[in-house]
């Protein structure tokens, strides 16, 4: 098998592999960003909750509108920001920590949605909408993902000074009347509309792959939030390239195929990354034992 065959042919001949090499490079530049900053927080698993709760609106939205891309974006996308809004208020009335109550509230939300599904829909269904299908990604999809995209970086680089202290010291950007919990609030938004954007071609467990496997990847390679950002897209960008070849060769499901390679990627980045990477501490360690 050639170069040719084995890099270049499957995207030339087929327009269903271009279309999924452009839906994964487009979700990359948007969720790779939101997910180095939800690492920054300290947020990781908060994406996935935020990921899982998708799932009852989208079924919903499947339930009355069947295969719609606006009737699943908007069920979706309100049923996430619906669980965001309860586990913060239970956050602020009780003494239960953050993350436990997005825990919560994620474990109910998929096993409403999953019920949903299970007793309107069929197994194929439900199937469809946990892993998605990116190699069955249209023109509308397709433009909902260059829109959240786009209004993303637009945001983020508009954002980006209050976005950062938000990250590091939530208390002194409130103190400056910085108006924390607006910005808090509209990167809450902006998770939820990139991982809307995720479900359409990744489904709604592998939506926060591309998000968070690459931006804990880059921690071993990069140090500040602009130099994150970036590795992190970096990285999604050839897991997205990468997962759709091992699936046109191998067979494998496209969606999973993806996120195993950022998978690997983040392995081989905690092994040798020269930032704290496995290999590089030891070399280290054993440097200063021989000076």
């Amino acid at each position: 098998m050639t170069l040719y065959e084995l890099l270049i042919q499957p995207f030339a001949d087929y327009g269903f592999m271009r279309r999924a090499l452009v839906a994964s490079l487009a979700l990359s530049l948007g969720s790779a960003p939101i997910g180095t900053l939800l690492v920054l927080r300290r947020m990781s698993l908060m994406g996935d909750a935020m990921a899982h709760a998708l799932l009852p609106g989208v079924a919903l939205g499947f339930l009355f509108g069947g295969f719609s891309l606006v009737a699943m974006s908007l069920g979706g996308f309100t049923a996430a920001v619906a669980v965001a809004l309860a586990a913060g208020f239970v956050t602020r009335a009780t003494k239960q920590r953050e993350d436990a109550s997005f825990a919560a509230f994620y474990l109910i939300a998929l096993a409403l949605g999953v019920l949903l599904i299970s007793t309107h829909g069929s197994s194929v269904d439900l199937i469809h909408l946990l892993f998605g299908t990116i190699l069955a990604v249209d023109d509308p999809a397709l433009l909902l993902m260059a829109a959240v995209t786009s209004i993303t970086l637009i945001l983020l680089a508009l954002l980006y000074r209050p976005l950062v202290v938000e990250c590091v010291d939530p208390g002194f950007l409130r103190n400056m009347g910085g108006h924390g919990a607006l910005i808090h609030g509209l990167f809450l938004v902006l998770t939820v509309a990139n991982l809307v954007a995720g479900f359409q071609a990744l489904g709604t467990l592998m939506a926060v792959g591309l998000m968070m496997l690459p931006a804990t990847a880059a921690r071993f390679w990069a140090a500040q939030v602009w130099s994150l950002a970036l590795a992190a897209m970096l990285i999604a960008m050839l897991s997205g390239l990468v997962g759709l070849l091992l699936s046109y060769h191998l067979q494998w499901p496209s969606g999973p195929a993806i996120v195993l390679v950022a998978g690997a990627i983040y392995l081989l980045s905690l092994a040798f990354g020269p930032r704290e990477g496995l290999v590089w501490r030891v070399l280290h360690r054993h440097s200063h034992k021989a000076a």
